[in-house]
């Protein structure tokens, strides 16, 4: 269930806006038809008789703008991703690729309408935010017993308590309650039931909180179906391909800043280059990982623990990698072997998962997925420094399980890269 997806109730202006075939036909106009008749006009193009370049520039333009428009509109169900910079950059990405695709084919092309093009696809994202920004945000009444309350607190969100049971005229997107609250009284139970009839939505409160936080509440079984926790199996296959793709083409990249950061790491510091440590992956099965050394030698003689912040074992060479994530580079390696992938939950020690696992109900469920060099929990929370942060980050892990997918992953790539900038969570 997305954000998008609250706007049920809303004006027939904003459900005209938010039809996904409306803005595709009009934006498709804007951004494909309008350069193509600004440089060959309504003369230049012979129908049904195009030129070569024209049919290939015509072709190019609407897929990369069919493609930029779908993957905004699904990226933008998660939190987190209503920025702008985040949608700015696909539609740059998609174009690029297909100019890239067009040159090494060594097809004609009409390099001013497909600048005019994206030009226009940013223009085009720009007014849809702001104007979307300018609407007014959805509003829920909030069925006041349980653990519903909890919704009060959120600050990014309108929430309505309701003082009977009757929207009394209230103009509202949604109705939340707590449908397992033991003190909600049967006449509040027969309003739902009105609620549900008259075609106004009605959410449970967890369904709320987790699009809003990004984070699957793990305290009981039945709370959240492990049917629904099952990452897709052909995705998995899929993901398994770009990661071996991604990682071998990547490779004249990040094997020259590995081996330059190795040597900088052996002239600080007696020791290995790698940090090599068990840890436990996808079907609790262990393997071994792979970092480029942060710390001093000997840094776990006294068995492992947790980074603290400002912590005396990292070198000055580690403070720089670690806060960039350049420690992490050789895990590539852990791709290319099966053992993790580019994006899943990052892996623990065994010893931190057997006192999880004692700590933190369902903690192993992570396991079903591989693990990975960056995450949802990572980009989202940052490091872990003990018991409840880990229970907070394998909230965000199982959200991230849920909702598994390309668009999802594609959110992560963005905030990974925003991460490395910033150092963001780094210890």
């Amino acid at each position: 269930m997305g954000y998008a997806s609250f706007r049920r109730h809303s004006s027939w202006y904003e459900r005209v806006w938010f039809s996904g075939l409306f803005q595709l036909v009009v934006g498709g106009f804007i951004v494909v038809l309008i350069p193509a008749w600004w440089e060959w006009g309504v003369l230049g193009i012979r129908w049904p008789r195009f030129t070569e370049a024209q049919l290939n520039t015509l072709a190019v333009t609407f897929i990369s703008f069919a493609i930029a428009f779908v993957a905004t509109r699904r990226i933008q169900r998660y939190p987190g991703a209503q920025t702008l910079g985040y949608l700015l950059t696909l539609p740059v990405l998609i174009w690029a690729s297909g100019l890239l695709v067009l040159s090494f084919s060594r097809e004609d092309y009409s390099w001013p309408v497909l600048f005019s093009s994206l030009v226009l696809n940013i223009g085009w994202i720009i007014s849809s935010f702001y104007g979307k920004q300018k609407l007014r945000s959805p509003t829920f009444a909030l069925v006041p017993f349980g653990r519903a309350k909890v919704l009060l607190k959120q600050v990014n969100v309108r929430v309505k308590a309701l003082q009977k049971p009757s929207l009394e005229g209230q103009r509202v997107d949604a109705v939340v309650a707590d449908f397992r609250a033991d003190n909600m009284p049967a006449e509040w139970e027969r309003f739902l039931a009105r609620c549900t009839l008259d075609r106004v939505p009605v959410y449970h409160y967890k369904q709320l909180v987790e699009t809003l936080s990004g984070r699957v509440q793990i305290d009981h079984l039945s709370e959240n179906e492990f049917g629904a926790l099952l990452p897709s199996a052909a995705y998995e296959c899929v993901k398994r391909l770009m990661d071996i793709t991604l990682v071998v083409i990547s490779a004249p990249l990040w094997l020259p800043v590995m081996l330059i950061t190795g040597v900088l790491i052996k002239l600080e510091s007696s020791g290995p280059m790698f940090f090599v440590q068990e840890r436990v992956g996808q079907g609790n099965r262990p393997f071994n990982v792979y970092q480029l050394r942060s710390m001093c030698k000997d840094s776990e003689k006294n068995g492992a623990q947790f980074a603290a912040a400002n912590d005396m074992r990292i070198t000055r060479v580690g403070k720089v990698i670690r806060k960039t994530r350049i420690d992490e580079i050789p895990q590539f390696i852990n791709v290319l072997k099966g053992d993790m992938s580019l994006i899943g939950p990052r892996p623990e020690q065994r010893v931190f998962v057997e006192q999880f696992e004692e700590e933190i109900p369902f903690y192993a469920y992570r396991h079903v997925v591989k693990p990975g060099i960056t995450g949802w929990a990572q980009v989202v929370h940052g490091y872990a420094a003990d018991a409840d942060d880990t229970r907070v980050k394998i909230e965000h892990d199982f959200y991230y399980i849920k909702h598994f997918s390309l668009w999802l992953d594609i959110l992560i790539i963005f905030k990974t890269i925003r991460t490395m900038l910033t150092g963001f969570g780094a210890r």
